[in-house]
């Protein structure tokens, strides 16, 4: 069954609120560095997201990665 995006969404917004993010500030606009997410939380949402979904990233996503947005839409695309 292919990933939604609500259920992709609920999963990162959850992982970045365990890495330290207020959850008032996780919306799909905010930006990684607005909520103070580093590599070391990106490699940590790259396990989550893999364990979860089968879906890999690479340390050449993380830096296009710019939103949360960005991180939920790249999952869904490649959870399909």
């Amino acid at each position: 069954m292919p990933a939604t995006t609500t259920d992709v969404e609920a999963t990162v917004n959850e992982a970045l609120e365990s890495f330290g993010a207020e959850a008032a500030d996780i919306n799909r606009d905010a930006t990684l560095e607005s909520l103070d997410i580093d590599s070391l939380d990106l490699a940590e949402l790259s396990q989550v997201v893999e364990e979860k979904y089968g879906v890999t990233l690479k340390s050449t996503d993380a830096e296009s990665l710019k939103t949360v947005g960005n991180a939920i839409d790249l999952i869904v695309e490649r959870a399909k």
